[in-house]
């Protein structure tokens, strides 16, 4: 899971820590890239030594380049972090996005409540936080049953405080 508690279960402040998948490490883009590289360049072999090299090999750099772009333009786009935090009266998110930027809601925990769109979001299954009279998203990054085990469980950690 792409979220995780980092306190103990009955301590407080409870903190979750939320953030988008990462399926490709470092290793993994440096691998990726290494291997595409070698592919790219096994039918140039053939043309070592003729003029059709020179011509061929732009267009093969220009396209490894745009990957290794993209890839790196969609790593940087997955550094979102989110983060609850609960206390015996409040509850915090603060929502840090992949350009830098921090947006934190805060309400008491008490009136803090979970809901989840099954249709009507832009996600399937989207989760929000009221409160405050302002309701903000939570975890909108994660996939669907994700969002599902997300709901549950801040309904059981909320629902702690109120029983």
């Amino acid at each position: 899971m792409p979220y995780k508690w980092t306190t103990p279960p009955r301590a407080t402040p409870q903190q979750m820590r939320l953030w988008p998948h990462q399926s490709l490490p470092a290793r993994g883009f440096a691998a990726f890239m290494l291997a595409t590289f070698i592919m790219a360049m096994v039918p140039l072999v053939a043309l070592l030594g003729t003029v059709f090299l020179w011509g061929l090999l732009p267009f093969v750099i220009l396209a490894l380049a745009a990957l290794y772009w993209a890839l790196q333009h969609n790593h940087r786009a997955r550094q979102i972090e989110e983060v609850l935090t609960l206390n015996d009266t409040t509850a915090t998110l603060i929502h840090t996005t992949a350009k830098g930027e921090v947006k934190e809601w805060d309400c008491n925990r008490y009136w803090t409540q979970v809901t989840k769109y099954e249709e009507d979001g832009p996600v399937p299954h989207y989760v929000t936080l009221r409160g405050e009279g302002r309701e903000v998203e939570i975890g909108a990054f994660l996939s669907e049953e994700e969002r599902i085990a997300l709901f549950e469980d801040l309904s059981r950690h909320l629902q702690r405080q109120k029983g």
